[in-house]
């Protein structure tokens, strides 16, 4: 605010009353000039404000086919690199190039965009298979080593005068996991492939995911270790009273190819000890459970129930069962109702990518998808699985 000073006409000293006036002159003046300054500012906000939602706005016509594509940058190269095998785009992707440091493109392989590998995880996990119930471990190296604690710190009495003697020391048991290569190749026509209505993300997502899904199931129940994991049913078995570590133990049934009365199915859960049954789990096929599902107690009440609710496993007992079709039929000496911790005895351990190589010339007028992941499986607690032995001893 500027304060004017003002004198009177013979040059005196202004009376109180023209004080008075002057100082409300100078107040008027000193308001009207803020209030020109303020709507000044204001219209210079409104006009700034005017011109950043005229360039964040950026109108353009609409898509009128289907080939406009606003996907992301790797889906796109992915998708070119399918088509046609051009891989150009994807050498220039950067980030998946970090990606890729343990699989190279001089190889000819790339690793598949992050929606088409979900959709193929998201397979795996759905279907009916050990993997829901186990421990499934991602790793980076070629193999996975658990150490298991088998025995016990020993412990005895003191009193107050008597020396304390040396007690036993747990020992440790080392078990490797190795991973094995698992490999699908599907086909598609050229013809098929250049037709832009063809979703060819998904349609090698879901011919992937099937054929892993398949394979793996059969080699985490029954592989024989020969390029494939060591199955949960290929592992040295024993009666379960001579058990030891190493092996998994056996209930036998009691009849040759049977159940008998059922009573078995009871024996198997008690042979599991108390720490593995709060999470214990039965494991057999469709044919086996038709054959369960049939036994009854003393009063006539079946040992099986459903699900009460949409999507949850049937019990046995009081315990979940997994219906695995590759578990083996009720047969002589078969080995077809698993019963356990599978989460903390059977392990599976996978790398996390996927590699998919492209061939347009193999097998003409064809392309070949060449696609692999690594995995193995394998016991990491004999203690913690028990099987049922259909037969008399």
């Amino acid at each position: 605010m500027v304060k004017t000073e003002v004198k009177a006409a013979d040059g005196g000293d202004l009376s109180p009353i023209q004080e008075v006036k002057s100082a409300v002159a100078d107040f008027t003046r000193d308001l009207k000039e803020f209030r020109a300054d303020i709507h000044t500012r204001l219209q210079q906000q409104e006009e700034r404000l005017t011109m950043l939602d005229r360039k964040s706005f950026a109108p353009a016509r609409p898509a009128l086919a289907r080939s406009v594509d606003e996907g992301a940058p790797h889906q796109k190269a992915f998708d070119a690199y399918v088509r046609s095998g051009d891989d150009d785009a994807l050498r220039g992707i950067e980030l998946e190039g970090k990606a890729m440091h343990q699989i190279t493109g001089a190889d000819g392989g790339y690793l598949v965009d992050p929606q088409t590998s979900e959709t193929v995880s998201s397979v795996l996990k759905s279907t009916v298979s050990i993997r829901q119930v186990a421990n499934v471990v991602h790793i980076e190296s070629s193999s996975y080593d658990a150490l298991v604690d088998t025995s016990d710190v020993g412990a005895g009495w003191a009193d107050e005068t008597s020396p304390t003697a040396e007690t036993g020391t747990p020992v440790f048991e080392r078990i490797n996991i190795p991973l094995h290569e698992l490999s699908a190749m599907p086909k598609a026509s050229q013809r098929l492939l250049d037709d832009a209505a063809f979703d060819v993300e998904s349609w090698l997502a879901e011919r992937i995911a099937d054929k892993f899904a398949r394979a793996e199931n059969a080699a985490f129940l029954v592989g024989d270790g020969f390029g494939k994991p060591v199955g949960l049913l290929n592992n040295a078995t024993v009666d379960n009273d001579s058990w030891a570590w190493g092996t998994l133990g056996t209930v036998p049934t009691g009849v040759d190819g049977g159940l008998g009365s059922g009573d078995a199915v009871i024996d198997l859960v008690y042979s599991l000890g108390a720490r593995y049954r709060a999470n214990a789990t039965f494991v057999m096929n469709s044919k086996t459970a038709g054959e369960v599902r049939k036994l009854k107690d003393q009063d006539g009440r079946f040992l099986w129930t459903d699900g009460i609710g949409a999507g949850e496993p049937a019990h046995l007992l009081g315990y979940p069962v997994l219906v695995a079709e590759d578990m083996p039929d009720v047969a002589i000496g078969s080995l077809s109702i698993a019963f356990g911790d599978f989460g903390t005895g059977f392990t599976i351990v996978e790398r996390p990518e996927l590699r998919v190589l492209r061939d347009p010339f193999s097998a003409k007028p064809n392309v070949l998808f060449y696609a692999s992941k690594r995995v193995g499986a394998g016991v990491t607690d004999y203690a913690a699985i028990k099987l049922l032995k259909f037969s008399a001893s």
